[in-house]
């Protein structure tokens, strides 16, 4: 077989709210709506006897030492549970942020899952998958089909995909990397305390633009909070989007740094990321959609 492709699509958290500090492991307990960015790294697997990987692209420097990515990583959990499975040399190049809230190396490990599964002729549904998805992290198994759809616990639970419409969006990361731990840190959730808040809306499959925007509104990203105590630039950069015109909804997806704002329409998201960019010239800005 020769050379396969697949794009790695940022995973953004249209509202994530968290519900607790489960009392058994001591993960926090989350309930998500996940929709995925037209913009994506781009990940390529070349058949063969090794297992190697190779990283370029504009944000590859801060993608850490090879050994450690987790596209290796998600390679090595399926071999555990495939015998004889066939490998190769992958090629990621890196567009996304790393460390910015919105699942960049969880994505490329999916879209070796995926390109893995496809050399060895496994459906994605298989068992082997599914568990070096888990095995892998979190956000792993909500990346392996990039659809909107809702997830819950620590991320092991995943519910059907929604087929949203497709919101016209802008996003933003500061530059700033923001490791997860510290903003759970920040929230300060003891094993086994709740959080209070409202419920998370209903959200139904095949709602148009207007309707899934109405349902999120109420909704809120959690994390948001103490976010924002440890890189207080993500408040600097949700005021420049929600200055813009168009702007309907502006909120931070998963743990930070990263923001998005759903606009009007592709022009008004297209002029904010102009402005944006031309405001803050060294900051990572896309105009894009999520579905």
């Amino acid at each position: 077989m020769s050379l396969l492709t697949t794009r790695a699509p940022a995973k953004i958290n249209l509202t994530l709210h968290v519900l607790g500090r489960r009392p058994g492991d001591g993960y926090h307990a989350l309930e998500s709506l996940v929709a995925f960015a037209e913009v994506a790294d781009m990940l390529e697997l070349v058949p063969g006897p090794d297992l190697a990987l190779e990283v370029s692209g504009p944000t590859a420097g801060p993608a850490g030492p090879l050994d450690d990515n987790l596209v290796l990583r998600a390679a090595r959990h399926l071999a555990a549970g495939v015998d004889g499975m066939r490998h190769g040399a992958f090629r990621l190049h890196k567009q996304l942020p790393v460390a910015a809230g919105i699942g960049g190396g969880s994505s490329d490990a999916a879209a070796a899952l995926r390109l893995l599964a496809e050399l060895n002729r496994l459906p994605l549904g298989h068992p082997a998958v599914i568990a070096a998805a888990r095995a892998t992290g979190a956000d792993v198994p909500v990346c392996l089909d990039p659809r909107a759809r809702m997830m819950r616990g620590a991320g092991e639970e995943i519910g059907p995909v929604l087929d949203l419409a497709s919101l016209p969006a802008v996003l933003v990361n500061p530059g700033v990397p923001v490791a997860t731990a510290p903003v759970f840190k920040a929230l300060g959730l003891a094993v086994g305390q709740r959080l209070d808040g409202a419920a998370h809306p209903v959200i139904g499959s095949g709602l148009d633009a207007t309707s899934l925007l109405g349902a999120i509104a109420p909704a809120r990203n959690d994390l948001e909070a103490p976010a924002l105590t440890v890189a207080p630039v993500i408040g600097e950069a949700l005021a420049l989007l929600r200055a813009q015109g168009g702007c309907r909804l502006a909120r931070m997806s998963g743990s930070g740094a990263t923001v998005f704002a759903i606009f009007a329409d592709d022009g008004a998201a297209e002029a904010a990321a102009g402005a944006i960019r031309a405001l803050q010239p060294n900051w990572w800005v896309e105009s894009t959609r999520l579905a």
